[in-house]
């Protein structure tokens, strides 16, 4: 999208915002006394009543009831906040309902009007305010050499949705992979490889020729799955996997590249799946470090003093966050956080059952000592305020623990909505249509490869993104094509119609429409125009909505509205070519 002008009027406040400021000087002049009220400001859900309410009055007479008071009544009250509005060119006129709700009606001119400028001067002016000028967002995360699932997918569309809307709203957004690219595994697999291709060096042309050959028939499944059962069934290749683990970790130029090598493998895999869902991850440098070690207890964590660089990737893993952890770690110990239990090391968290474990027995790293490096590294180094995590919700037990240890750290308020904070966005199952939990993986069994490159062309990734979006994300929700190709409903079919439906019309206009944007009046005579214009106005106050709430479901429900909007709105009011001409209504409207 082009940047708004640099004339352009900045945003400011969103509509219901305005109204709230309004009626908050109104509700100053009628109850002096309630110093701590706030505008209750709602759409109104019957729109024969008007377009937005206030809601206070009720709430202010069950707090002033039998006290020495001139009302006697909440319907009073409301007559009294509408008596007490300010003059505004925004409000056309309120009327009092029962229990004092005050029924608000905006004017046409003042809409016709606000619409008309963001036509002149761009969407982007409407962008909402947040209280956050950076977010990390955490998504996708697949586990190196093996191939996502439908979990990892779910993530990675919510993920860059919840990315799209923060940097819509002038937020910078860190795009952080998080992937499972460091770990007892890659001993396994890089003793694999070497026995396989036993004369070959990892990094020759020829080596990652075979290696590519021998995985990506179907992403690294197949060299995986044949070195784990190598490891589970052989004794003596378990015990070389294990040493390959400690080499690697020590840092010895063979398995550094054998492993940087598997992970850039992993990486091109992963960016076809990206690329074809239209989804940006940034390219980082990963550094590593490896060797010296410090003491904490009785236990020893490695940590290096010696940098040394491998390729640009956007996968930022556990393995960039692995040289933080010992630092991290001395941190929370010295804030008499980190206590031993049973040989290990832990941080208690007050309302759980079972410590958070950030040091096991045998002294290794785990899931949440890397959290709580990468947690610290995001907020003191990338000085990130808001840290998204995009993961399925049986891992929000997890995230309350390391975001627990790291309120008692100091490193976030113990307010969680004060800023810099972390968030969970915790989302439910894939069902397949048995009502089972839906297994890409084991899907692919059944199917040959012709069979699902047929069915990757047939169906659209709009709607499979769409059908995953529109539902609140911690529900389960079925994965049915049938639905998700309807054009009818709530579908991202339905909505492609709409919008192919209105370029069409501008298209037969044969009009410059950038032109009609400056020149053309924007008219809201129609109760059809009317509707579409307040639901147009209303847009910025729902980005707000599902930033905050970080639902992309509710974007969703308004383009679903919006596009029932408008196809109301081109059946009732056709926008049509007489006598070679548009009217200045319908050019307006284009």
């Amino acid at each position: 999208m082009a940047p708004a002008s640099s004339s352009a009027p900045a945003m400011g406040l969103h509509l219901k915002q305005k109204i709230a400021k309004v009626f908050e000087e109104s509700l100053r002049i009628t109850v002096p006394y309630e110093l701590d009220i706030e505008p209750a400001i709602a759409p109104c859900q019957n729109p024969d009543f008007g377009d937005y309410q206030c809601n206070n009055a009720m709430g202010l007479w069950s707090k002033i009831k039998g006290k020495d008071t001139l009302f006697e009544s909440s319907e009073l009250i409301g007559e009294a906040i509408v008596k007490n509005l300010p003059p505004s060119a925004m409000i056309e006129s309120c009327s009092v309902g029962q229990n004092g709700f005050v029924n608000i009606t905006l004017s046409n001119k003042w809409m016709a009007k606000s619409i008309h400028e963001m036509l002149v001067h761009g969407i982007k002016t409407w962008a909402p305010e947040l209280p956050c000028k950076r977010a990390v967002v955490d998504f996708s995360s697949p586990n190196i050499a093996k191939e996502m699932h439908v979990g990892h997918l779910r993530s990675t569309i919510i993920g860059d949705t919840l990315a799209r809307m923060l940097e819509y709203s002038n937020v910078e957004v860190l795009r952080r992979n998080h992937v499972g690219d460091w770990g007892t595994q890659f001993g396994m697999l890089i003793e694999f490889f070497f026995e396989k291709f036993p004369s070959k060096d990892i990094s020759s042309d020829q080596a990652i020729g075979d290696l590519e050959n021998l995985t990506w028939i179907s992403p690294f499944k197949a060299f995986y799955k044949a070195s784990k059962l190598r490891f589970d069934n052989n004794p003596v290749f378990k015990e070389r996997a294990q040493r390959a683990v400690v080499s690697l970790q020590a840092g010895e130029e063979k398995y550094r590249k054998a492993w940087a090598q598997i992970c850039e493998i992993s990486r091109r895999g992963y960016e076809k799946v990206y690329q074809r869902l239209g989804v940006h991850l940034e390219e980082r440098v990963m550094l590593l470090k490896f060797g010296t070690r410090i003491k904490l207890f009785n236990h020893k964590y490695a940590i290096s003093n010696d940098f040394f660089l491998f390729y640009p990737s956007p996968l930022q893993g556990e393995s960039f966050y692995n040289p933080y952890i010992p630092a991290v770690l001395k941190l929370l110990d010295e804030k008499g956080l980190v206590k031993e239990s049973e040989g290990a090391c832990v941080v208690p968290i007050e309302g759980k059952r079972i410590p958070l474990i950030v040091v096991k027995k045998d002294g290794g790293y785990n899931y949440a000592s890397t959290d709580l490096a990468a947690l610290w590294y995001r907020l003191n180094e990338e000085r990130a305020e808001w840290i998204i995590y995009v993961t399925d919700v049986g891992q929000r037990e997890h995230f309350e623990m390391i975001f627990s240890a790291a309120k008692r750290a100091g490193w976030l308020p113990a307010d969680r909505n004060k800023y810099p904070k972390a968030s969970h966005v915790g989302f439910g199952l894939v069902l397949g249509e048995d009502g089972k939990r839906f297994r890409t993986r084991s899907k692919a069994k059944e199917w040959t490869a012709e069979e699902l490159d047929g069915t990757a062309e047939a169906v659209s990734y709009g709607a499979v993104k769409y059908a995953d979006l529109k539902n609140n994300r911690t529900t389960n929700y079925t994965f049915n094509f049938d639905q998700m190709l309807n054009d009818k409903g709530n579908t991202a079919v339905y909505l492609q119609y709409a919008h192919a439906r209105i370029c069409s019309i501008i298209k037969r206009s044969v009009k410059d429409v950038d032109e009609l944007k400056k020149i053309g009046p924007v008219e809201l005579a129609h109760p059809d125009e009317r509707a579409l214009g307040l639901r147009l106005l209303q847009f910025p106050e729902i980005v707000e909505e599902a930033c905050t709430k970080l639902l992309p479901s509710v974007i969703c429900e308004y383009l679903y509205n919006l596009s029932e909007d408008a196809t109301r709105l081109y059946t009732n009011c056709q926008v049509r070519k007489r006598a070679g001409s548009y009217s200045a209504r319908q050019q307006g409207w284009l």
